[in-house]
């Protein structure tokens, strides 16, 4: 009896213990059947790294059966071992893989389709300022008139001294001059081409210069910083009523009407005589309103025939030459071009106000 008692005992013995080894056995198969299915269902990286918590985490499934490995005997744990170890590599191989798999589908979905349209850049407009300045250009050039810039940053000699302005004539308080040394300044006005063109060319002239200028002013209708259009002729017997032509077929071009001009006299150092132009208002036709102050004409240009003293200054004789000359502020013709009461507008690069030109 002890040795029947003894013999079924280690029966049953061998019995629990096969059936804990086909039991493990058949749960890696499993795990590693489930795990692998549910990895064709990862879709994105947060489902990818959830995967890897519930079988592959520290507290994982796989970790979990790896445990019940102390509880299996000397003679079978090391063959147990090898087969969870084989299911951890595997399953590692297929998250790896899918991994790869994720990370080259967002990389691709980076790159640019070129298969589809092109997306348009938005064209850049030119400033109100500058397509007033180039109409006026265009609209001189059709006259015979020749296109010249000069330096911002000019000589006292040619922004006064050679324009019948000397030191202390009471013309240049007019002008408020950026001054950088005694008698280096921002140019006041383009004026100083007629005398720089003058001393190196010989007549007949037919010259515009366009370009900025610098003054110290600064308000709704006027900056420290505008562009202004400086205009000369010079020959034999050129006369007033030359003059009156030019700029009479001039207006009536920029503003693209039938405008009336009127001539008042004025003063400028280098002109003799001067006129200041007006032109009949271009917001109420004449009639009088708050733009031209109830008087029905606005101010729009100076000019006058050019001085002797300016001639004699470049080396022409006066009594064979004559010539004459006008200004005018490009920003002026654009504000009553276009019915703008603030000049200021042009320069606070206000895309909504920009846009409209």
């Amino acid at each position: 009896m002890p040795v029947a008692i003894s013999n079924n005992r280690n029966r049953h013995i061998v019995l629990l213990t096969s059936t804990f080894h086909d039991s493990m056995e058949q749960d890696l198969e499993r795990l590693r059947t489930e795990a692998t299915s549910a990895l064709e269902q990862v879709s994105d990286d947060t489902q990818l790294e959830d995967f890897r918590i519930k079988y592959l985490g520290r507290n994982g499934q796989l970790s979990a059966l790896m445990k019940q490995l102390g509880s299996a005997s000397k003679e079978d744990r090391p063959r147990l071992g090898k087969l969870a170890n084989t299911t951890r590599g595997a399953l590692e191989d297929l998250f790896k893989g899918k991994a790869t798999v994720l990370a080259a589908h967002t990389e691709s979905s980076d790159t640019p389709d070129l298969s589809l349209p092109g997306r348009r850049t938005p064209v850049g407009k030119l400033h109100p300022v500058t397509q007033i300045m180039e109409e006026i250009c265009s609209i001189f050039a059709s006259m015979g008139f020749s296109i010249a810039e000069g330096p911002d940053i000019e000589l006292d000699h040619y922004n006064f001294e050679a324009l019948n302005i000397p030191e202390h004539h009471p013309a240049r308080d007019m002008h408020d001059t950026f001054y950088i040394g005694d008698s280096v300044l921002l140019r006041t006005h383009t004026s100083p081409m007629q005398a720089r063109i003058m001393e190196k060319q010989q007549p007949p002239l037919r010259v515009i210069a366009p370009g900025k200028v610098y003054r110290c002013d600064s308000d709704i209708t006027h900056t420290p910083m505008f562009q202004q259009v400086e205009g000369f002729l010079v020959d034999k017997n050129v006369s007033f009523s030359d003059l009156k032509g030019v700029l009479t077929v001039f207006l009536r071009k920029v503003f693209e009407k039938e405008l009336d001009l009127r001539f008042r006299p004025s003063f400028f150092p280098f002109t003799e005589p001067s006129a200041e132009v007006d032109i009949a208002c271009v917001i109420c036709g004449g009639e009088g309103c708050r733009v031209c102050k109830k008087t029905g004409w606005i101010e729009i240009l100076g000019s006058g025939m050019i001085d002797p003293e300016v001639f004699k200054m470049v080396g022409y004789d006066p009594e064979i030459y004559s010539g004459f000359a006008f200004g005018l502020g490009v920003e002026r013709i654009a504000m009553l071009k276009y019915g703008i009461d603030d000049i200021r507008l042009f320069y606070e690069n206000d895309l909504r106000f920009l846009s409209q030109f």
